[in-house]
């Protein structure tokens, strides 16, 4: 693939795709690609990130529970994995594991910081965006606490002693 191949692919990418033209660009140029083998490991859970990684071709299953309790899920073409890793070091939550042959595109905290540093309309498009997710985030958590204490409230009142009648 080529550079004009990778700027499309970044370009629909979650977040990435919020960058002007100039921004994808740059990204594209300063990155760098992976290609694996099916059933090659791109990470493992517990690991420390080297930033995030946009799938350019294939399948990439990511699993972020050992025990089996969660299921894990398939992701391919235009997909980010580990977008907090864009913008700091974190440890994997998940394994990643190529499904079939694929490809990746890694983008660096630090490629990331300076692209974000010389295009301030994008870095600016990114908070608003993650903002807007993590107020989403917190009136979803605020109605599941009003529930919580709903179902509280209802069990303290089924647990307390009923007056005997007198009689």
């Amino acid at each position: 693939m080529g550079l004009e191949a990778d700027i499309d692919i970044l370009g629909r990418a979650p977040l990435i795709g919020l960058l002007e033209a100039d921004a994808l660009r740059l990204l594209a140029f300063a990155s760098d690609t992976r290609t694996l083998i099916k059933g090659e490991r791109l990470f493992m859970r517990g690991d420390n990130s080297d930033g995030a990684y946009v799938v350019s071709e294939g399948e990439i299953r990511l699993d972020g529970d050992e025990t089996g309790k969660s299921d894990p899920f398939t992701v391919g073409p235009g997909a980010l994995i580990g977008r907090m890793a864009l913008l700091i070091p974190i440890v994997r939550p998940a394994t990643a594991i190529a499904v079939s042959p694929s490809r990746v595109i890694r983008i660096t905290t630090s490629v990331m910081r300076r692209c974000l540093l010389e295009f301030p309309a994008g870095a600016e498009a990114i908070y608003r965006a993650i903002a807007g997710e993590l107020r989403h985030m917190s009136e979803d958590l605020e109605r599941v606490k009003h529930l919580l204490d709903e179902i509280e409230t209802t069990a303290n009142r089924l647990r307390r002693p009923r007056n005997p009648g007198r009689g």
